[in-house]
């Protein structure tokens, strides 16, 4: 069986975005728990010139939008960035899954040649769409959910590997 470009991404983001919500929660709840003030996981960082966790699931959930948009050959939906709060970040999750659940098979597959231009910063990257998503647009997703695991983790949340792979579903789903 062939893995198609719509498999490949969607199902994917869907459920690396699934997880992430799963592993905010807990961060949340854990916050309550150990009467910590929310913003300082929020704002908590692995080192002085990391981003925040905050900044963390934005980026993280711009490539969940923008991979799948990109090979659609759609514009991704903007966002402000402005989310502050554990809840907003979980608004932004689940209004990108909402749009990622309405793109079609149809839409991505036959992408692996599609021209995909975009500018990083101050560089202009050029890819073709299968080297687009499995060398750019999926690493750096799983690089950010990573972080903001990685953010809670250090911080003493009481997440694990199960939850980062499995979210809510548990082991052996």
């Amino acid at each position: 069986m062939k893995l198609s470009m719509y498999q490949a991404s969607v199902p994917v983001f869907q459920r690396g975005l699934a997880n992430l919500g799963h592993v905010l929660d807990k961060g949340l709840t854990d916050a309550g728990l150990r009467k910590i003030d929310p913003q300082v996981l929020l704002q908590a960082r692995l080192a002085p010139d990391m981003l925040p966790l905050i900044r963390q699931v934005q980026i993280a959930t711009d490539h969940a939008k923008g991979g799948p948009s990109r090979l659609a050959g759609l514009t991704a939906p903007k966002f402000e960035d402005n989310e502050t709060t554990f809840e907003q970040l979980q608004e932004r999750i689940q209004k990108i899954r909402a749009f990622l659940a309405t793109l079609q098979p149809a839409q991505l597959d036959g992408s692996e040649e599609r021209d995909i231009a975009l500018k990083a910063g101050p560089h202009d990257l050029q890819f073709k769409g299968l080297e687009y998503l499995l060398g750019f647009a999926t690493p750096n997703f799983y690089f950010h959910v990573s972080m903001a695991y990685a953010i809670l983790r250090h911080n003493g949340v009481p997440i694990g590997k199960v939850d980062f792979i499995y979210g809510k579903a548990g082991l052996g789903q």
